[in-house]
């Protein structure tokens, strides 16, 4: 992406001395995303990602970067928020609001293998125990109620056997959504995004979760079966790899076991995970927004993906 909102060496320095970080030296854009404009910074203190929101509302931002915080506090690797000296972690920068956090080591792993997955579902469940006592709520967004919203929108554009797909499949999701197991599930702040592009390895060791601007509340094993359908597929076809699958779950587990009711949602919450990005790129790919500053991802990709979890059922829980 292009930067959205420019911001020089000197605008920095004038705006950062709220800041208990020194000088800066250094500003670097970063060319990834299209909600945001990102900087890697360079401070007295040491390095820092600067954004700015292009989106987001000062309203809306204190269920992001609290619970950014409230997890780093608790030893979750997660991108800590930076302070002012008032204590404000949201700051206007050229009249938008921007936060400064912690910057993860490495870099994002697009090969994983079952070591890494194993990595990323220990690291999950611990973030969602830790965040069981955070006190914001905010719904996931992109959940349920969402998906009721935009599937009469996308429809029009589909051919008769995809509509009859997306149909179908929301109609299993309602009923889903209204049994028992799925009320029972635990639930709480979730990533909701958490692809392999969201976290960061420095070497062979997770050194971090990040982009948690999709977050909100939801089932635990819907953020999961968001992470496998990503972590744990041959992305040509959508098909899982059992060994990533497995190594994944046995991460998870040994933090936080699994209940007989996550067991009997395992398989519809994977097709829900499938379903909820299917959605998304469609959207974007007949409706894109007039700012869009990159080729909408390609939707049949989630599409093969939910036509997968359909056909062929994952492997057990346990």
């Amino acid at each position: 992406m292009a930067v959205f909102t420019p911001v020089s060496l000197d605008d920095l320095n004038s705006w950062l001395v709220q800041f208990p970080l020194g000088k800066a030296s250094g500003i670097k854009g970063i060319s990834s995303g299209i909600e945001n404009t990102n900087f890697f910074i360079n401070t007295e203190a040491g390095e820092y990602v600067l954004t700015v929101f292009e989106k987001l509302t000062f309203e809306q931002l204190p269920f992001y970067l609290e619970l950014m915080r409230h997890l780093a506090q608790r030893g979750v690797a997660v991108p800590a928020p930076i302070p002012n000296k008032e204590g404000a972690i949201i700051n206007a920068l050229h009249d938008k609001p921007a936060a400064i956090v912690s910057k993860l080591e490495g870099e994002s792993e697009m090969s994983p293998g079952p070591h890494h997955c194993r990595e990323v579902g220990a690291m999950l469940a611990k973030m969602h125990l830790a965040a069981q006592d955070f006190p914001i709520y905010q719904p996931n967004l992109r959940g349920l109620s969402w998906w009721r919203e935009t599937a009469p929108v996308v429809l029009p554009f589909l051919s008769e056997d995809i509509q009859q797909l997306l149909r179908a499949e929301m109609q299993f999701q309602e009923e889903f959504a209204a049994s028992q197991a799925y009320q029972k599930l635990p639930n709480g702040p979730v990533h909701a995004d958490l692809f392999r592009n969201n976290v960061m390895f420095d070497g062979d060791q997770l050194s971090g979760f990040f982009d948690f601007y999709f977050a909100g509340c939801d089932t635990w094993l819907f953020d999961l079966a968001v992470t496998v359908n990503d972590w744990c597929i041959e992305v040509d076809t959508g098909a899982l790899d059992e060994a990533r699958v497995l190594a994944m779950l046995d991460g998870y587990r040994a933090i936080q076991p699994f209940s007989a009711d996550e067991q009997i949602a395992w398989q519809p919450m994977l097709r829900a995970a499938a379903l909820r990005f299917w959605l998304s790129r469609l959207y974007d790919f007949y409706l894109p927004r007039a700012a869009e500053m990159l080729t909408p991802h390609d939707p049949t990709h989630f599409e093969r993906i939910l036509r997968q979890r359909i056909a062929h059922p994952a492997p057990a829980l346990f």
